[in-house]
C-alpha cells in the first residue's frame, strides 16, 4: 500500500534513532533515516527504514540481545540472501512498520542507500519516476512483497550505476 508523505514520518524517525543510540554507547554509529519515507513528497509503504551504520557487523551482532529488548525482532534467516546485514523488523505506531538494516558504516550498502536517498531528495524528474513506477508496481503486485521489491530493482540498479559514473 502506498499513502502519501507525512511529516509525521521524519519525526517518527527521530524517536526511533533516540530509542536506539543508547544501546550503542561507548562504539560510534551513524543512523541516517533512508527509504522512501526519507523523502519529502515522496509517495511510500509506511515504512520508516533506519540504517544502521557500525564499525563492523560484530559491533550490531554484540547487541541483538539488547536491541530486541526494544521490541525489534531479528530477522536472521534474511542473512543468507544479504551477508552484509543485520536486518530488524518492528511494527510501530499509526500502523508503520520498522525496519532496521545495520551494516558497516562506508561499505557498499551504506553508501548506495544513501546515494540513493539523496538522489531522490533532489532530483524532482527521478522522484516522480519512481513515484509513479511503486504506484504501478504496487497495483500489480498486490499482496506479494518480494514481487513488488524485485521488479523495483531494475529502475534503483540503474540510479545506483550513475553513484560509479
Amino acid at each position: 500500500m502506498i499513502v502519501p508523505y507525512t511529516n509525521m514520518w521524519p519525526a517518527c524517525f527521530e524517536r526511533l534513532r533516540k530509542e536506539l543510540s543508547p544501546v550503542f554507547q561507548g562504539t560510534v554509529v551513524t543512523i541516517e533515516h533512508v527509504g522512501s519515507t526519507a523523502v519529502p513528497g515522496l509517495a511510500a509503504k509506511p515504512v520508516i527504514d533506519l540504517l544502521l551504520g557500525a564499525p563492523t557487523l560484530g559491533d550490531i551482532e554484540s547487541r541483538v540481545a539488547d536491541i530486541t529488548a526494544l521490541g525489534y525482532e531479528y530477522r536472521k534467516h534474511y542473512e543468507a540472501a544479504i551477508p552484509q546485514r543485520r536486518y530488524f523488523t518492528k511494527d510501530a505506531m499509526r500502523g508503520l512498520r520498522v525496519h532496521v538494516h545495520g551494516v558497516e558504516r562506508g561499505g557498499q550498502i551504506w553508501r548506495e542507500h544513501l546515494f540513493f536517498r539523496d538522489l531522490l531528495r533532489t532530483d524532482a524528474s527521478r522522484r516522480s519516476e519512481y513515484e509513479a513506477l511503486k504506484r504501478k508496481l504496487a497495483h500489480a503486485h498486490a499482496g506479494d512483497k518480494g514481487a513488488y521489491s524485485l521488479a523495483k530493482r531494475t529502475y534503483i540498479e540503474s540510479l545506483l550505476a550513475l553513484a560509479e559514473d
